[in-house]
């Protein structure tokens, strides 16, 4: 069987990725992206002053390093919208006790909100990795426990950032700001 002549490939138009819509962003609007994922006015600032990026890993690289510089006012602005991570639909009311007790604990002896990277963790395992984090951490001095804090954080706004900027989307979402409404988080503290 003969075939005709084969035709040229099919080429899209560029379609501008996430991080090519950030560089090229308004700065109050770049700001305001950063806001959301760093939780924190000056480290927004820093990393939107700096644009353009030319990758995701050069402003993940920004960001960590802006995390190291963060004063102990920054640290505490961005850990007071912080929340914890949504529990799955189907769990139990004890395990929202459990964790709204140990929580209240946590908060009561360091000033803040507790604060996890869960990374990959299955949704299944999130009840027992956060309890058992605050359980363990609860033992830590409070300057130990801010710099433990400052760490996840870190990683916290590692992980938005490449949510919101990335090509693809490997994680589960973030936890919502502190004041935002979760359906089903307890309210921190209460």
């Amino acid at each position: 069987m003969t075939r005709g002549p084969t035709l040229p490939a099919h080429r899209l138009p560029y379609l501008p990725k996430p991080l090519d819509a950030f560089n090229a962003a308004p700065a109050d609007e770049s700001r305001a992206l950063l806001l959301n994922c760093l939780r924190s006015l000056h480290w927004s600032r820093r990393l939107a002053e700096h644009r353009p990026y030319p990758d995701l890993d050069s402003l993940l690289a920004a960001a960590d390093e802006a995390a190291y510089d963060l004063a102990p006012g920054d640290l505490s602005e961005a850990l007071a919208s912080e929340s914890l991570p949504e529990l799955p639909e189907d769990t139990y009311s004890a395990a929202h006790t459990a964790l709204s007790a140990a929580h209240a604990a946590y908060e009561a002896r360091f000033g803040h909100v507790f604060v996890i990277y869960l990374g990959d963790c299955p949704r299944e395992e999130a009840l027992d990795r956060i309890l058992e984090g605050i359980r363990s951490r609860l033992t830590n001095d409070p300057e130990e426990e801010r710099v433990i804090a400052a760490e996840e954080l870190r990683r916290l706004a590692g992980q938005r950032l490449s949510q919101l900027l990335g090509d693809t989307m490997p994680h589960p979402p973030a936890a919502p700001p502190r004041n935002a409404a979760g359906h089903n988080a307890p309210a921190p503290g209460k």
